[in-house]
């Protein structure tokens, strides 16, 4: 509230204002990244991401990923080419994305799907020896890091969210990072509309800026990272602890050696054990007032939009229709406490158990 006071006070609500730039230069520091470019929302940063680096006729995307990542490119008349998902990582399989190139492929978009980083290695080989440009949904890996590196250093840019369900938010908003300078600064013109200076538009752009209020509140939660990610920790460490004494699920590990920010409490079945399928879970937790989710269900290459296509390619994406089926993710956050923690997985348990199929 004070940030927005100050706000009014100096009447500066939008146009780059002071708190987006000290919002920008804090992302930028604690990411270890060149440049930042706050944006509306990580929507609006993958179509100025894909328009800045020039990707047209086909881009590899997972079909395992939330459907902005599909969206952004086919907002811009780019066809999206999807890929399967590795099934112990849930990213996007390198061996799948080889098969896929043609004459039209011009880039590659992968999705840090829980925060847990592509095998970017493996990615940048094939984007280098094939001359492909590769950008990435980071939209859950902000304060995540790979071999000791933040993500957000990863192929020419990523793009972060910091829409209000994110750990760390802006309300609703989003930020491009880049090492690159040109892209940057190309990045920066399409944001406001192309203007290079003052009535002088150099490029066509768009409105993608992020407002004050925003910032504001971006900076602000910022500040309480340490405190986010250690509560986030402990909501894992619990659930897990109590989840993987359940027969036939287990919680998706992060990998404790790296910067993880543990959002996620992702539950996978194994549909060889357990007796019930997720679907059944998820809709007793639901009738319990546990809000699971499942996620990316049932892909994006089964949406309507993208299923029905034509001009679409329809490769084997066996472990994204299989693995789709069988996740699913727990309520987390500030506001869970370790006693509902415990009620959650007390109701997952008899969900699971021979009893619940006779309610």
């Amino acid at each position: 509230m004070a940030r927005i006071e100050k706000m009014l006070d100096n009447r500066w609500f939008s146009n780059n204002g002071p708190l987006v730039q000290e919002f920008e230069y804090k992302l930028a520091r604690f990411v270890n990244v060149k440049h930042c470019i706050a944006v509306c929302n990580a929507t609006v940063g993958l179509e100025i991401a894909a328009r800045a680096l020039d990707l047209r006729g086909e881009v590899i995307v997972p079909a395992y990923t939330f459907i902005a990542t599909a969206h952004a490119l086919r907002w811009q008349h780019v066809t999206p080419v999807f890929a399967d998902m590795d099934p112990f990582t849930h990213n996007i399989d390198p061996k799948c994305i080889e098969s896929l190139i043609t004459s039209r492929t011009t880039g590659i978009v992968g999705t840090h799907v829980w925060g847990r980083p592509c095998s970017v290695e493996a990615i940048q080989e094939i984007a280098e020896r094939r001359g492909l440009k590769v950008m990435y949904d980071a939209a859950h890996a902000f304060a995540c890091s790979h071999k000791g590196i933040m993500v957000g250093n990863f192929g020419d840019c990523e793009v972060f969210s910091f829409h209000a369900t994110k750990f760390i938010n802006s309300f609703e908003g989003g930020a491009i990072v880049t090492n690159c300078d040109t892209l940057a600064d190309q990045i920066r013109i399409m944001r406001n509309f192309g203007f290079a200076g003052v009535d002088n538009v150099v490029a066509v752009g768009t409105n993608g800026k992020m407002s004050e209020v925003h910032a504001a509140m971006g900076i602000t939660s910022l500040e309480a990272i340490d405190e986010i990610v250690a509560i986030n920790r402990r909501n894992y460490k619990l659930y897990k602890g109590l989840i993987d004494r359940l027969d036939g699920l287990s919680v998706v590990a992060y990998d404790e050696s790296e910067m993880n920010n543990y959002q996620y409490i992702v539950v996978q079945i194994d549909p060889g054990v357990c007796r019930v399928s997720r679907n059944d879970i998820v809709n007793f937790l639901h009738k319990n007032n546990v809000i699971a989710r499942k996620y990316f269900w049932p892909g994006v290459h089964q949406m309507p939009v993208y299923r029905l296509e034509r001009r679409l390619k329809r490769e084997n994406l066996r472990n994204t229709e299989i693995g789709s089926e069988l996740i699913f993710v727990l309520p987390s956050g500030q506001s869970l406490d370790p006693d509902s923690i415990v009620r959650i997985c007390d109701i997952l348990s008899f969900a699971v158990s021979d009893n619940a199929h006779q309610c």
